[in-house]
């Protein structure tokens, strides 16, 4: 005699649905009303770094060569950063590259990437 077997996916209690409807009402707006520090980590972590202490507005030079001397002088300076200056001076221009992402122009993302290059060159990295 065949045993009759019960599919795998078959349920002993019944299956109970949802009666409650939700109203549709209009989209919620966020009450909170934050501080521009909070709002912006990455601003904060630049400036506040606890490894490099920059100059103000590095980022914003048109010379990649000064972009990097200045990182490079930021870098050997410091005394609280935990790696390396060259490593600390590259990860640094890389964070804020990164952190800018698509609001960064192409000009000066261009600008920075050529900063990288001229920052391994006066580390002597090539």
């Amino acid at each position: 005699m065949a045993a009759s077997r019960k599919p795998a996916h078959s349920r002993t209690s019944p299956v109970r649905k949802k009666t409650t409807l939700r109203k549709a009402g209009p989209a919620r707006q966020k009450t909170t009303v934050r501080k521009a520090s909070e709002k912006r980590w990455s601003q904060r972590v630049t400036r506040e770094s606890n490894a490099l202490d920059l100059e103000q507005g590095v980022f914003k030079l048109t010379d990649p060569k000064k972009i990097a001397a200045s990182l490079k002088h930021s870098a050997e300076r410091s005394s609280r950063r935990k790696a390396g200056a060259y490593r600390s001076a590259l990860s640094m221009l890389t964070f804020y590259i990164n952190r800018a992402g698509k609001t960064l122009p192409k000009f000066q993302r261009e600008r920075l990437e050529r900063a990288k290059t001229e920052l391994k060159r006066q580390f002597g990295r090539e």
